[in-house]
């Protein structure tokens, strides 16, 4: 009789945890690229045009990449102190950005100097494209025409630092701000007031006495968002500014807010190293980003193929998803079909592909044999090669062919195959013999590693009782294996204790469900 192979006997896998499509879509934002600045990245935006360039604010520069290649296209340095929210226009071709010493920089035409501190906030308007929003240090707010170098509004009622700002994208009459005074306020310059004061002190509901880091408006105009500290507000701007919502899913300060393409999908950057995304529906977390260092500014482009992160250690971190490529045509999944099928014989001679309708109906009757039908065939066998502690057990030789398995490379399923072999043909006692410190050592850690896990605890109780009858005479002899011997008490202590929690717990639950039981109709 020829020799059997080990059975190694397959489990059920552990069940993997399940995505939602939404966590499977952000997913696909992978291959994170990590560019390396001098300073922390304090900016990043997407021109609203193709090719969806990008601009990277950090130290003195902004730079413009490419998003195909992440390389430099151009870089713009033409700055007295540390540059600030470097912005593109809708059209892409011109760039605002604003430094500490309280220039604004339209690159290269016009430079605007009526700031006293420092410009935290440049951006063009999103229906006038020859205005410029600016908000500074010197807590006012200032809405520029680019052509005349002229200030159009100046509104001046926050009474702290403003770091945060945006027009309308429906009203370029209408500002949005947030200031480090822990307000939000909404102003028109039609006006030149303030319309709508939210999160002051004057309100105990929407009491906002940490700094606003960023604010955001829907393209709708009529919600605003605010980042102050870790919580996040919702603000419904026709409702007379009141605070619908208020989120606090982050551990530390909120740095950023941006939306995806269609503004469906909130995204937010934090201290915390996280981001996160939001569904604009329910407000509900559904997938989050981990980053390494704390997070300044985030941006996704308008295509919604990268998501660019800048961080307080100076790393640009940019996550690209590939989209999906167009369906191919009925014409030519059946071309590339017939150039696949090289078996036909126009295909061999090198002959033309036949057209739609030309296509030949596989043949699916069988080959016939070839030669006389009297003729006497004999058909090889290939010999099927043993693995190492086949052929090890083959020969008989034990414990060998139990060392080969006790490997770190060697699944615990094909070790314990081995084993249950072993035991079959009364060998077990014969491999585990004569072993001294050095090669008795894996076995314990195999025990010790496997004495809870339910697919072996049986195998590996009938292994510890061999080994301990085997070596307590010897015991005192190795440091080693008496620790080891320790350890493996101490993990079966625990493992029995764990147990009888169990049942009591069992026990508990089944005298809750009796009850249920009894006292239902």
């Amino acid at each position: 009789m020829d020799y059997q192979p080990v059975v190694v006997q397959k489990h059920a896998r552990p069940a993997l945890p399940k995505h939602s499509a939404e966590s499977r879509y952000w997913r696909q934002f992978k291959h994170p690229v990590f560019v390396k600045e001098y300073a922390p990245v304090t900016s990043v935006h997407f021109s609203p045009c193709k090719p969806h360039r990008y601009a990277v604010t950090a130290a003195t520069r902004v730079q413009i990449y490419a998003p195909r290649t992440q390389k430099i296209t151009k870089t713009i340095s033409r700055f007295n102190d540390v540059a600030r929210s470097g912005c593109i226009r809708a059209d892409g071709k011109l760039l605002v950005a604003g430094d500490d010493s309280g220039l604004i920089q339209v690159a290269i035409l016009r430079t605007l100097d009526s700031h006293k501190q420092p410009v935290h906030v440049t951006k063009f308007s999103a229906l006038d494209q020859t205005q410029v929003l600016s908000c500074s240090d010197d807590t006012t707010v200032r809405l520029w025409d680019v052509p005349s170098q002229s200030t159009i509004s100046v509104f001046d009622s926050h009474t702290d630092y403003v770091r945060s700002g945006q027009v309308s994208s429906t009203d370029p009459h209408l500002i949005l701000t947030g200031s480090y005074d822990g307000t939000v306020r909404l102003f028109d310059t039609r006006t030149g007031n303030c319309e709508l004061l939210m999160g002051s002190s004057t309100s105990d509901t929407n009491r906002g006495t940490a700094p606003v880091e960023q604010v955001l408006m829907f393209p709708s105009g009529t919600i605003a968002l605010s980042a102050a500290g870790s919580i996040l507000r919702v603000w419904d701007l026709v409702a007379g500014g009141r605070c619908t919502r208020a989120l606090s899913n982050h551990q530390k300060t909120v740095t950023s807010l941006a939306f995806n393409s269609d503004a469906s999908r909130l995204l937010t950057g934090g201290l915390d190293h996280m981001v996160k995304v939001y569904d604009v529906s329910n407000y509900n977390v559904v997938h989050t980003m981990r980053y390494p260092a704390p997070v300044l500014c985030l941006a996704v482009s308008p295509d919604e193929t990268h998501i660019a992160v800048g961080m307080s250690d100076g790393t640009l971190s940019v996550r690209r998803r590939q989209p999906k490529a167009a369906k191919a045509s009925a014409y030519d999944l059946l071309i590339s079909s017939a150039s696949l099928r090289a078996d036909t014989f126009e295909s061999f001679l090198g002959g033309a592909i036949p057209r739609i309708g030309q296509l030949r109906v596989k043949d699916k009757t069988k080959a016939k044999p070839i030669g006389d039908v009297d003729e006497f065939k004999v058909e090889s066998k290939r010999r099927q090669r043993l693995k190492e502690y086949d052929r090890l057990l083959k020969s008989f030789k034990y414990s060998a062919a139990l060392d080969s398995v006790l490997r770190k490379q060697v699944p615990p399923t094909t070790t314990f195959a081995l084993i249950q072999e072993l035991t079959h043909r009364d060998g077990l006692r014969s491999a585990l013999a004569g072993r001294d410190d050095v090669l008795l050592e894996p076995i314990l850690r195999l025990l010790l590693k496997h004495v809870a896990d339910p697919r072996f605890g049986e195998m590996v109780c009938d292994i510890a009782g061999v080994v301990i009858d085997m070596y307590t005479p010897v015991l005192g002899q190795s440091p080693l294996i008496d620790s080891l011997f320790l350890r493996l008490r101490k993990k079966i202590a625990a493992e029995l204790q764990f147990q009888k929690e169990l049942v009591k717990t069992k026990g508990a639950l089944d005298m809750i469900f009796a009850s249920t039981a009894l006292s239902a109709p």
